[in-house]
């Protein structure tokens, strides 16, 4: 499906969001740093783990809320509430006032409302592209994103350290230019019956009803050690922008990239780790189809402990090297262990779901995100007691054992649908 085929709510909707993505990023990855200088290890990764907590149940809820409420009023509200978070997150680090617990709070609730955005658009696609043309959509969606990880990151190090205000003014005003332009040219798709029958239910029933459908973990043994063996690969590629930006801020010293002549080009610091993370936005973008048509030729087996593995090895490297060219090697590797499972997992999950509960377990499926993400800052926090080292080796041990897990999982689906088609046969 061409762009210029599309709805004019996702043609809007890409634009803005673009734009949205490049000032995000500009600043995003480098929050762990921000929030570690100002409160310490420690506090920075209890605060962490407790926005996270925040976003989890705002995730939870917004599915309620876009069928509620609308898919446009909900994407208008939390573009707004986004607008306004950082415009007091900008106020907050400015050059007449600095409070970094009103950033954190600010930051926080800007995340609160990027929880309630998500499902409201995603649910907008879905009501105004047919089915065939969905992952089609998606796809440019998402190609989107990781430009912005490449383009926003590169400005973001360069600026960051000493235009912080700016940069979070910028994104304020992003956000609420994108809200402008959904109220003024998107209209609603929400459909009429569903909106009319969500809307008699109760939220504090629909969060309960949540909960109860994520049972589907402990009913299915095979899919509960599937669940667990993510949340530990997790720990190591949600390191990303929460340990790896602290350790070159801490690790890498003033280094030269390259030089010509009298010429030279050097980092250090944040300069660094934005060029790491634009590399591992670009190389997203360039080599997923590739990767993803290359493990299609294997087992789904090989993929998930092979990338586990890989990542393992990657994280363990992190800790071992403060060279500029040695850390962009790492990345590389550390990206090719994110390539390797991009395009199988929501296959993977669709062969282990029974038909009828597809979308529960999809739903579940979720949960090695949101329970790995709300954990993963206790990395921080470790490095006060344990060091960089011992910290990376400790997280490429979680990624070794998630390997291990994968391996039982598919022995024993394996050995599960040979039972099912022998029972068949007979």
């Amino acid at each position: 499906m061409r762009i210029r085929d599309w709805d004019r709510n996702l043609k809007v909707r890409l634009f803005g969001e673009a734009l949205i993505n490049i000032t995000f990023w500009m600043f995003f990855p480098f929050m762990s740093i921000y929030f570690t200088e100002s409160f310490g290890k420690d506090k920075a990764g209890m605060l962490l783990i407790i926005s996270q907590l925040f976003s989890v149940i705002a995730n939870l809820m917004g599915g309620y809320c876009a069928d509620a409420f609308g898919r446009k009023r909900m994407m208008v509200l939390s573009a707004y509430g986004q607008g306004a978070a950082f415009f007091f997150f900008a106020l907050a680090s400015s050059p007449w006032f600095t409070s970094p617990l009103v950033g954190f709070i600010c930051f926080t609730i800007a995340g609160i409302c990027g929880s309630f955005y998500w499902p409201a658009s995603q649910a907008m696609v879905a009501d105004v592209v047919p089915e065939k043309d969905r992952s089609s959509v998606f796809a440019v969606f998402y190609t989107s994103i990781n430009i912005a990880v490449v383009i926003g990151p590169m400005i973001g190090g360069i600026f960051y350290e000493n235009y912080r205000f700016e940069l979070l003014l910028a994104t304020a005003f992003s956000c609420l230019l994108l809200a402008m332009l959904l109220s003024k040219w998107l209209r609603e798709t929400v459909p009429v019956q569903g909106n009319a029958g969500v809307a008699h239910g109760k939220w504090h029933e629909f969060l309960r009803q949540q909960v109860q459908q994520y049972s589907v973990i402990v009913r299915d043994r095979i899919f509960l050690l599937f669940i667990i063996a993510g949340i530990l690969a997790g720990q190591t590629f949600m390191q990303l922008d929460l340990l790896i930006p602290v350790y070159t801020k801490d690790s890498v010293g003033r280094q030269t990239l390259f030089s010509f002549g009298d010429w030279s080009f050097t980092l250090s610091g944040e300069k660094a780790f934005g060029l790491l993370i634009s590399e591992n936005g670009f190389l997203v973008a360039l080599f997923t189809v590739l990767v993803t048509k290359w493990m299609s030729r294997y087992h789904e087996r090989t993929a998930f402990i092979g990338s586990s593995i890989v990542y393992g090895v990657a994280i363990f490297l992190f800790g071992q090297t403060t060279s500029i060219w040695g850390l962009i090697f790492v990345m590389a590797l550390f990206t090719f262990g994110e390539l390797m499972t991009a395009g199988i997992q929501q296959t993977f999950i669709s062969k282990l779901a029974p038909e009828e509960m597809r979308g529960q377990y999809f739903a579940a499926a979720s949960l090695r995100f949101t329970i790995g993400r709300m954990i993963a800052p206790l990395s921080i926090t470790a490095t006060i007691w344990l060091g960089y080292q011992w910290t990376f080796f400790l997280l490429s041990v979680l990624s070794f054992i998630s390997a291990v897990l994968y391996m039982f999982v598919f022995q024993q689906f394996e050995k599960k649908r040979t039972k099912m088609v022998a029972s068949s046969s007979s």
